[in-house]
This record gives structure tokens, sequence and C-alpha cells, in this order.
């Protein structure tokens, strides 16, 4: 069976995430729909990470196996027909090795969380940032974010119902800067605890009003423990912005 890879980008406001449900609409169930009407049978569609209701995504990658070749073009117009009017676009496709898997084969996975920080709240993108009126201090949200990168346990920034086997991750990148009137926070990683850039964002920003300081996060980091930690941030600055894999993968 000839298996596709998809670069897919997405809204998650009026989803409950991207893994289908019971109840409620899921990027998946979407795309695997599209899928069933351009396959016949039903299709699994997977992707490099399950994002959360209401996380966005302009660097999503799935793969998904049809029961007969079609030009990657093809495929790409049939599914984005399909998918109708509903927030999400396969925006390439390419056919790989049945040896490619979408969330096994990736060595690496980028974020970006978005803040506005300005008084007044969003009118155009309101379900795509986070709001924050209070003036934010980046330089001190980097400063501190610093404290977080390397290879740690990350228990304090992990969600209760996580399923990782173990909280250690080794953190790439997580950089903190103020662009006009938005903050914008990358993190980058092999891979990534359940909410843990959400967990992140709300304790750095602690930082940024000034109610934490940046050595307030290394003892949160060392405590290993969620309560030490501050909230986690809303999803609806959050964007899953891309995927590596190794040089042996097929690139989009």
């Amino acid at each position: 069976m000839p298996r596709y890879r998809l670069l897919v980008e997405y809204d998650g406001t009026p989803f409950v995430g991207w893994q289908r449900q019971e109840k409620g609409e899921s990027v998946q169930g979407r795309l695997e729909h599209a899928a069933f009407r351009l396959n016949g049978t039903p299709v699994a569609v997977l992707a490099a990470g399950r994002t959360d209701s209401g996380v966005h995504a302009t660097g999503q990658v799935a793969h998904l196996d049809l029961i007969k070749a079609h030009e990657a073009d093809k495929v790409r117009s049939a599914l984005n027909y399909h998918i109708g009017n509903w927030p999400v676009a396969v925006v390439a496709a390419e056919e790989v090795g049945d040896d490619f898997h979408a969330r096994f084969s990736a060595i690496g996975r980028s974020y970006l969380y978005r803040i506005l920080n300005r008084r007044a709240p969003p009118a155009l993108e309101r379900n795509r940032m986070l709001w924050v009126p209070a003036e934010l201090d980046a330089e001190a949200m980097h400063e501190a974010a610093q404290r977080l990168v390397g290879h740690h346990d990350f228990t304090t920034f992990r969600a209760s119902e996580c399923q990782a086997r173990s909280p250690d991750k080794t953190l790439d990148v997580l950089s903190v800067a103020r662009v006009g009137e938005e903050i914008r926070i990358i993190a980058e990683a092999r891979s990534f605890l359940h909410h843990q850039v959400r967990n992140m964002v709300g304790t750095l920003t602690l930082v940024g009003l000034g109610k934490w300081s940046p050595d307030d996060v290394g003892r949160a980091l060392a405590a290993r423990d969620r309560r030490a930690g501050g909230p986690t941030a809303r999803p609806e600055g959050l964007y899953l912005t891309g995927v590596r894999y190794g040089p042996a993968s097929v690139h989009i």
C-alpha cells in the first residue's frame, strides 16, 4: 500500500484536538473522513504530535496509507476538497517509503507561543494568541527561559495526565523575544511532555509580570513538583510549527 506524508496546517479553535474522540470534531477525524472519501475504505491518519483542543499548527506532519497509488498533488487536492470548509489544509503531500512514520521517525519538534501584550484585546486573532494587557518584560522572560534549556527532569512542567515513561527531556531551544506588541516564545526539542510548553509559558509569564525572578524558575525546575511551577497557559497561543526528520527521511 502506498504511503503518503502530509504537511498540514489547521486552526484548532473548533476542534477537541488532533486525536479523534467519541464526542466532538477532531483534526484527525476530519482528515480520516476526507481520506475515506478518496480511498473508499477507512484510513488511519497518524501525526507527529497530538495537539490539544484549541492548539493550532502550521507545520504538523502526518502520514496515511492508500489502497492504490495516486500522484501526490492529486492526494493533496482530493483531501482538501473533501475536508470542505473545516479550517484544515493539506499544504503538501509526498509519497514515501513504508518505513516512514510521522511520529516515530521524527527527531525534533518546534512550537511557537504567541502573546499579544497591549492594553487593547485582539479583534482579528482572538482565538490565535494569548492576551496579556499588563506589560511583560521579554528580556527577563528570555533570561529565565535559559534556566530550562538542556537535559532535565521536567516534572514541574508536566501535566498530571502525561503518559510519557520518563519526565526527562532535552530542551534544545527556549527563546523569548518581543516583536512589536507581540511576545513570541519558541521551543524546540526532540519531544515534549504533555502540556510542557504551555506550563513553561505560564511560568515565564510570571517572570514577565515581575512576580517571579529567573532564579525562581530554576528553583521550580529543581523542585520536580508540578505544584512548584506556574499556571498552564491557555491553548490558543500555541502552534506546532515544524517537525524535523533525519537525512534519510524524505522531505516535503
